[in-house]
């Protein structure tokens, strides 16, 4: 009996997740508590985080704030209104936790996000790889496809963005990342020996700055197993397949399109190599 409860309480576990996913993503700006989640699943705290974490690869806290900063990112576009007043209205308290977080988690500040329409209006985005730091480093081939619903949203012009992060939720600035052309294979190389989660987005090419910044859609992919770099390792190669996941879902935070602007690349004073293959 005790065998056959543990068995249906795997079974149980990803209805779980995505349930306390939903609860969070919709009231993300309300002052809600990881109990909140746990009693409106009917599920202990501990175990709920260990469930959440393994389903949406992020826990509770980290998952809420993504929702919180794609508001703060939309409001930081779309309005006037203060730094300030846009981190009481997505549910943080401290403006400086809430700029340091949305710092590290997005690539920029939110004085230097708003200010990206006017960068990205005078340097616009292009196809272009954006190397790793180690210069002998190790490299990861593969290729990217877009199912046909995500081809339909994206109006058949999509620009995909392809990075590695140190974690399974992209945050940041990728180790490594580039913007394809036309062609659905890329090469990412100069990745310095450790163990990666290799991620993709897309958006309409032909999009507004601001919607390309904030897409309506949320098309995403991955390798669903961790990449690891060693001088002992062959290049790997993976296939990703991009799809349309639900409004639920964790949002792409990182500013990816000021990547593949020149402007971005000369401050990050990082090499380029205009190249995909």
């Amino acid at each position: 009996m005790r065998r056959e409860w543990a068995e249906r309480g795997k079974a149980e576990m990803p209805d779980v997740a995505v349930e306390a996913a939903c609860f969070i993503a919709s009231r993300a700006c309300e002052p809600i508590t990881l109990a909140d989640v746990a009693d409106h699943v009917g599920y202990s705290p501990f175990h709920l985080a260990r469930a959440f974490e393994r389903a949406h690869g992020q826990p509770p806290g980290r998952f809420l704030a993504a929702h919180r900063f794609q508001r703060a990112k939309r409001l930081l576009l779309e309005t006037d209104e203060r730094v300030s007043d846009i981190c009481c209205e997505v549910g943080f308290s401290s403006v400086g936790t809430f700029t340091r977080r949305f710092t590290t988690d997005i690539g920029l500040s939110p004085v230097s996000f708003r200010r990206l329409p006017d960068l990205l209006s005078d340097a616009p985005p292009r196809p272009v790889l954006v190397a790793g730091t180690a210069a002998t480093g190790g490299a990861v081939t593969g290729s990217v496809r877009l199912s046909p619903a995500a081809r339909i949203a994206l109006g058949g012009a999509p620009a995909i963005y392809v990075g590695l992060f140190p974690r399974r939720a992209p945050r940041g600035v990728p180790v490594v990342g580039a913007l394809l052309d036309e062609r659905d294979r890329f090469e990412l190389t100069g990745v310095p020996p450790g163990t990666y989660w290799l991620l993709a987005t897309a958006f309409a090419a032909r999009a507004e700055l601001d919607q390309q910044l904030v897409p309506g859609w949320n098309v995403v992919g991955g390798s669903p197993t961790p990449v690891r770099i060693s001088p002992a390792r062959p290049p790997e190669d993976r296939e990703i397949t991009l799809q349309i996941v639900p409004p639920w879902s964790a949002p792409v935070l990182v500013a990816l399109p000021p990547l593949a602007s020149p402007i971005a690349q000369d401050r990050r004073r990082q090499p380029v190599a205009a190249g995909l293959r």
